[in-house]
Parts: structure tokens; sequence; C-alpha cells
């Protein structure tokens, strides 16, 4: 992860004990250790995705206010960090305010028409409006659905590849998230479900 972070920041990248103290904190993260994680991050003011897995971390937490300003700085260094802009806007959700949740959600979906949790989130919005916004929330799940199978095929794509190159596992791991994008009705499941059967009886 950090040989990633720092190639893909250029000039002016986070030094390397930043890099490092992200790899540590995200790995604390990730066992739900959040209140610690905020901690080691509070003094982070400049790297963006620290920032934001800060803001994460202090909103379940449960500390809102710290959130929000984790995020603002996040998207102030980076505005167009999606996981940024969608927590602020569950935030904003939260507190009642409907029409600036509303606005961070579509700056999203500007960027990224297929973008599923912002979709999903955009749906649920909508489907609080009630009857108004009933025909809205169809078509965004909608959008979703068509988002989500699309999503599926590229995993069933780089399955086809691991299992191609060796890596059955990964193959595998793919073709199980895969599965998990599809509807039953969906003509992408067979593909899935054939490929599976296929590695699954040769790795016997």
């Amino acid at each position: 992860m950090v040989c990633l972070l720092a190639a893909s920041c250029g000039a002016g990248s986070p030094g390397e004990q930043t890099l490092l103290l992200y790899a540590r904190s995200h790995n604390v993260y990730r066992e739900g250790r959040f209140g610690e994680t905020a901690k080691m991050l509070a003094a982070e003011r400049n790297f963006a995705p620290a920032l934001v897995l800060r803001g994460k971390a202090e909103y379940f937490s449960g500390d809102s206010a710290a959130a929000e300003k984790s995020f603002k700085r996040a998207l102030a260094l980076n505005p167009h960090s999606k996981e940024a802009s969608l927590f602020l806007a569950r935030l904003s959700r939260e507190r009642g305010d409907e029409k600036e949740a509303r606005s961070l959600v579509e700056k999203i979906l500007v960027n990224n028409p297929s973008d599923i949790q912002a979709l999903r989130f955009s749906a649920e919005l909508a489907r609080e409006r009630g009857v108004s916004g009933e025909a809205t929330w169809a078509a965004l799940l909608d959008r979703a659905v068509e988002a989500s199978a699309e999503s599926a095929l590229v995993f069933l794509d780089r399955a086809r590849l691991r299992w191609i190159g060796g890596n059955i596992s990964g193959a595998l791991d793919d073709l199980r998230r895969a599965r998990a994008l599809l509807s039953d009705d969906s003509p992408a499941l067979n593909a899935v479900k054939t490929l599976e059967s296929i590695i699954s009886g040769l790795s016997l």
C-alpha cells in the first residue's frame, strides 16, 4: 500500500513516515479499533487519504463534529475525494440537511454517473421524500443494478486472467465477488458459475 500511494502522489508527495503511519493506522482501522485510529492520525493535516481515514474512524466512534472537520479538510486538499463527499453527505442527512446531502452526492455522480455507493445513497434520499420521490428512487436503483452488473463483469474478466496466470485462489475470490453483485436472473451469472465449476474441478 505504501509503495502504491508513494507512486501515485507525484511531486509534493507525503514523506515515508506519513505513508508508514497511514499504512499502520489503516490496519488498525480494519480491526475495528476506530478510537485508536483517530488518535494515531490526530496530527495529520496535509495527506488527504489519511484525513479521510481519520474522519471515518471519528464517524464510527460517534464523534460527528470531528469527522466533519476531517472530511472537509480532506476535500479542501482533494475536491474529488468520493469517500469524503459521501460521508459528509451522510452527516448532512443525519442532521436533517437533505439539500446539502443531495448536493454532495450529486457532485459525485457528475464525475462518475455509475458509482454504486452514490447511486444507492441518492436513492435512499429520494425514498425519504415519500411519494414525490418514488419515481426517482426506482430510476436510481435501476442505474445501481446496471452498474453492479458492469462491475461484476470486470471481476469476471480479471478472474479469467488470474486463472490463466495460475492464481487459482485469486480467480475464485473474484468470481465470488462477481456473484455477489449479480441478480439471480442475470445472464452473466451463468458465465460466473461455469468458470467457478471449471476452476474448482481442475483444482481438486
